[in-house]
């Protein structure tokens, strides 16, 4: 088994929740991985610390000291109950290669990061660890309360950290940044391939919808009569798969619920998601614009009011060519001529950074697209490709 692989298998006995995988931002559990990982970092050669916002970082100088830094790495914290190597691979992977390359001298400084949060599963603020990097994290992400009624404020005193003092995470010094990431997307094994570039982290709009109709008696009220919210709200589930589909996006409505609930009452009301994604923003705005236009007409007619409320939005990433350039490099050293390019439907810290520096990603194979459970699986020797790939692509830079 390669380093990388019981390297995440270590990872996951750090738990809160024996038996499975629950590691959260400012827990027990991220101080330990973070001490874990910062070991491992300083076996690679690298001074590590932790930096103001909880990310665990490492630097090794280039060629001269003080040179920006070409940044690898992903998060350590997990969605509960969760695979091992959504994140965790990804830095262990960026650890690899300082190992590899600690001898070589770079025409830039090497560091490692694993972020404290991308998830935000704890307090339901996603990425507070690259934001903070970026320099984009909000005075009021430290009122955000977890499900105990803890605030990122007091869990950040718990922990050790200044909350007044995020600013000091954020960078202006980089040269890059790449990422090892599973694919969580079945393309590359569809195509019988290990590994792939990713060409742009998908643009996401989230919304929660409300459809407003009439509860009554489901026995005594006649179909003309009837303004059943279910009705509306099942067209908008079909309209946003066939439209989806069509424009060649993904989409999907995750949340249904019915009001009032009972088997002898027409509903009266839903509520309901849907996520929107698209490897462009135009294509993922002209997709929703279609289908705003689709249920708004639908629910008018038979009557129901139809409430939509934007409640979050990401812009698609694009991978810098020059960084794409250094992955494919990577990817043929392995001996492939066939180099996959592909977009990443699901987001990640490098859409984050993106304003403030070029980002590239490596995307491996993972069983079945499976992620975000308990079944995410890779092959050990897709781990090894990535792991040489990955050392390769610094390399490019670093001629480059």
């Amino acid at each position: 088994m390669s380093s990388a692989l019981e390297r995440c298998n270590e990872l996951a006995t750090i738990t809160a929740v024996p038996g499975r995988i629950d590691r959260f931002h400012l827990t027990p559990e991220h101080k330990r991985a973070n001490e874990l990982v910062g070991s491992w970092m300083e076996q690679a050669g690298l001074r590590s610390w932790v930096d103001a916002a909880g990310n665990v970082c490492g630097r090794r100088e280039g060629a001269t000291p003080g040179l920006p830094a070409l940044l690898l790495g992903s998060h350590l914290d997990t969605v509960p109950d969760a695979g091992k190597y959504d994140g965790p691979l990804g830095v262990v992977l960026g650890i690899e290669v300082a190992s590899r390359l600690r001898n070589v001298d770079l025409p830039f400084a090497l560091e490692v990061i694993g972020f404290a949060d991308e998830e935000g599963t704890r307090f339901g603020v996603t990425m507070l660890g690259s934001k903070a990097v970026a320099g984009t994290w909000e005075a009021s992400y430290l009122d955000a309360h977890d499900a105990d009624g803890v605030s990122v404020r007091e869990a950040m005193l718990a922990f050790g950290l200044d909350p007044e003092g995020v600013s000091g995470a954020a960078r202006r010094d980089l040269a890059g940044y790449l990422e090892a990431h599973i694919e969580q997307g079945a393309e590359l094994q569809d195509a019988g391939l290990a590994l792939g570039v990713v060409t742009s982290i998908c643009g996401a709009r989230r919304f929660s919808l409300t459809v407003l109709g009439e509860a009554r008696h489901a026995g005594g009220t006649p179909f003309v009569r009837r303004k059943d919210a279910l009705i509306g709200a099942s067209h908008i589930v079909l309209e946003v798969e066939r439209i989806a589909r069509g424009r060649g996006i993904v989409a999907t409505v995750g949340r249904l619920e019915v009001s009032p609930g009972a088997v002898n009452v027409i509903p009266g009301k839903v509520d309901l998601s849907v996520d929107l994604r698209a490897g462009t923003d135009g294509d993922r705005d002209a997709a929703w614009d279609e289908i705003r236009a689709s249920i708004t007409q639908h629910c008018a007619g038979r009557g129901l009011q139809l409430s939509i409320r934007e409640e979050h939005t990401a812009k698609a990433a694009l991978c810098s060519p020059r960084l794409q350039e250094a992955v494919a490099a990577g990817i043929s050293a392995t001996g492939r001529n066939d180099v996959a390019r592909l977009y990443s439907w699901a987001g990640h810290d490098g859409m984050v950074l993106e304003p403030i520096t070029d980002i590239g990603m490596l995307f491996i194979r993972c069983h079945d697209g499976i992620s975000h459970h308990p079944d995410e699986a890779v092959r050990a020797e897709d781990v090894e490709l990535a792991a040489h790939a990955f050392t390769q692509a610094v390399r490019s830079l670093a001629v480059r």
